[in-house]
């Protein structure tokens, strides 16, 4: 039997998206101790219910501050040497690399990064580097190149993030695998009946962090837009507020609804709100691979998005969806009023991106993959 240190910033995405791996690891008779920063009751059992043991860290998700960080990584320091671990990953950004630090502190035999997006330091806004984002980016940089020389094994999702951390010397050619996305359990997420046209509208779902780089506000507006000419069509925003530079206000969200544009229920469980949908959208400026994506592909939902790192994996432009530029808003009206005019779009399409789910998002693939770089 071998431990596993798997190290997350938020509790809540241990069980949703790393549950399926914890439960394969459980399953072959290792020992998996989860950290997060947030542990409440409910995420706590979630995690526990796979089979996991759970421990609590400190952790800002946002912000660089050097001595809240340093209290980090000590802390990581402190846990990794009583839990002892054979092999550790983390991540998201502050994870991926503190823990490995932390990891190579105490003499973990294995460490393992999985940088699921680059965010928001290297994530292009559209408008030029301020001062605040160069001086993130060059921090942000230095850091990676620090933790990253101490791991084992780099898992990325797409080919155009290794080629830039690549380029950017943040991690050696062979210390990078490309796994493809993190996947979804299709047992989960069953092909589902699309909503009856036309007793049903049109629906069109996006689900994300409320952030700008999402796409949201490109995502209103070509709502606006189609709402003017289509004014029965609907548009579902799902997610929270976020704490990233990036987010958007509640204020201005409420707007949108007030405003009758769309409806946002929050932060709820995505399935059944996918389930509304015929179309999923993700205008996104840079994806590792997302989730919701695949989710939604898995529930055969056609797909549109933007021809962007990460996000053109999931489509196959004309056979499953379409692909849009970056911050292109007419070209976003022009592919939603495709759906809308063509309504036999919608179920062909969606076909397809449930059998591209099969093919590409299969989390049984994509685990194994995972635990051949975890050595278990």
């Amino acid at each position: 039997m071998k431990t596993l240190a798997l190290i997350a910033n938020q509790a809540y995405s241990l069980a949703n998206f790393r549950g399926p791996l914890i439960r394969d690891i459980v399953a072959r008779g290792h020992r998996v101790v989860a950290l997060a920063p947030d542990f409440d009751a409910a995420s706590r059992a979630a995690v526990e219910a796979l089979g996991a043991e759970t421990r609590d860290y400190p952790l800002a998700r946002t912000g660089m501050n050097p001595w809240r960080d340093l209290r980090t990584v000590l802390a990581l320091r402190r846990l990794l040497g009583q839990i002892r671990p054979d092999v550790s990953l983390g991540y998201f950004i502050k994870p991926v690399i503190y823990s490995t630090l932390a990891a190579a502190w105490v003499g973990v035999p294995r460490r393992v990064a999985l940088i699921e997006g680059l965010g928001f330091a290297f994530t292009d806004s559209g408008a030029p580097l301020s001062v605040r984002r160069r001086a993130l980016q060059a921090v942000v940089s230095a850091l990676y190149r620090q933790a990253l020389a101490r791991a084992h094994r780099v898992l990325m999702l797409n080919p155009d993030d290794v080629r830039e951390f690549t380029q950017r010397a943040l991690v050696a050619p062979g210390q990078v695998l490309c796994i493809g996305g993190i996947g979804v359990d299709l047992a989960e997420w069953p092909h589902t009946p699309l909503p009856a046209l036309p007793e049903h509208p049109v629906t069109f779902a996006l689900a994300a962090r409320l952030l700008r780089e999402k796409g949201i506000l490109e995502y209103v507006a070509a709502a606006r837009a189609i709402k003017a000419r289509h004014p029965h069509t609907r548009f579902l925003l799902l997610g929270g507020l976020d704490e990233n530079p990036g987010a958007i206000a509640r204020a201005e969200v409420e707007r949108w609804v007030a405003e009758g544009v769309l409806e946002w229920p929050g932060h709820v469980p995505m399935q059944p709100w996918l389930a509304q949908a015929h179309v999923y959208v993700l205008p996104s400026y840079r994806e590792g691979v997302p989730r919701s994506t695949q989710e939604a592909m898995a529930l055969g939902r056609a797909v549109i998005t933007t021809d962007a790192p990460g996000c053109r994996e999931t489509v196959v432009a004309g056979h499953n969806g379409f692909l849009v530029p970056v911050r292109d808003v007419p070209a976003l009206v022009a592919a939603m009023t495709r759906f809308i005019e063509e309504p036999g779009l919608i179920e062909t399409m969606g076909l397809a991106s449930r059998r591209l789910a099969e093919e590409r998002f299969d989390v049984r693939i994509i685990n194994a993959r995972i635990l051949e770089a975890l050595g278990l």
